[in-house]
């Protein structure tokens, strides 16, 4: 039989064509229900051909920065922290309300392991704690290591003939050279985006004074830079401060820098 909105059939079965009349023969109410069925027709045929990206937003997928308020979606995969590094990014938080002061004095240490009271030190100090407790990793060893098998490739800024296990680890342009020499070093970077949670960073403060600091996980209230936990002179904090002087290096520690770090600052080798 001939379908009410046109030649329905079973399927497997030949068509059966159904007679047709003039449209003034109709009876209205089966006018009405033919021009509404081909409305729908037309209708529905355009909704399938119309691309989903158009009729609504794709969802957020995992990996996927969210929008910032006023922004647009970055698409940009978001990189997640590798555990090794969260370690070492927790132990230098970790010591936010713990140093409080800044201070430079030249103090003998202990060696290996040796460091000043936790209560204060300098900039240098957050990263050597930080690898310590958060990786193991003693930088005091593994710097006078590298210094004893290599003097002449460090800075002669302090008239030292041989290494001092008491403040060569200390000192930014120490770091700096060590960093470069066991294969850390990457691109200096121009905006946020070029710098991921770990990374470590150094500057140059008005004065002609060597920073360094650490790139945190966490980021500002609008999403837009990374914070540094560091110590500029006030004792550790996390803050907003990766862009505020000019950067003089840029380093990570990706695996083969991570496993020289380990082989020269482990107590065994």
């Amino acid at each position: 039989m001939p379908g009410a909105f046109g030649n329905a059939r079973l399927p497997g079965t030949a068509a059966i064509a159904a007679p047709m009349l003039p449209v003034a023969m109709l009876p209205v109410s089966l006018l009405t229900v033919a021009l509404l069925t081909v409305a729908l027709s037309i209708w529905g045929a355009a909704a399938l051909a119309t691309p989903l990206s158009q009729s609504a937003p794709p969802p957020y997928r995992a990996g996927l920065a969210a929008p910032m308020p006023g922004g647009d979606l970055s698409t940009a995969e978001v990189p997640a922290t590798p555990p090794e590094i969260a370690a070492i990014l927790t132990a230098a938080r970790r010591q936010v309300g713990v140093t409080n002061r800044y201070d430079p004095a030249y103090t003998r240490l202990d060696f290996p392991g040796g460091d000043v009271p936790p209560d204060r030190g300098v900039c240098t100090d957050v990263l050597i704690r930080a690898l310590r407790e958060g990786a193991q990793i003693d930088l005091q060893l593994a710097v006078n290591r590298d210094m004893s098998a290599d003097f002449s490739a460090y800075p002669r800024s302090w008239g030292l003939k041989r290494p001092d296990s008491n403040i060569d680890h200390r000192r930014v342009p120490n770091l700096s050279t060590f960093l470069r020499r066991i294969g850390a070093e990457v691109p200096a970077g121009e905006g946020p985006e070029d710098f991921q949670p770990g990374d470590i960073v150094t500057m140059m403060l008005p004065g002609n004074l060597p920073h360094i600091l650490l790139v945190s996980d966490k980021r500002t209230p609008d999403g837009q830079r990374p914070l540094v936990i560091h110590n500029i002179g006030a004792g550790a904090r996390e803050e907003d401060a990766l862009m505020r002087f000019p950067r003089t290096g840029h380093y990570r520690l990706n695996q083969a820098a991570m496993a020289t770090l380990r082989r020269l600052g482990q107590w065994e080798y």
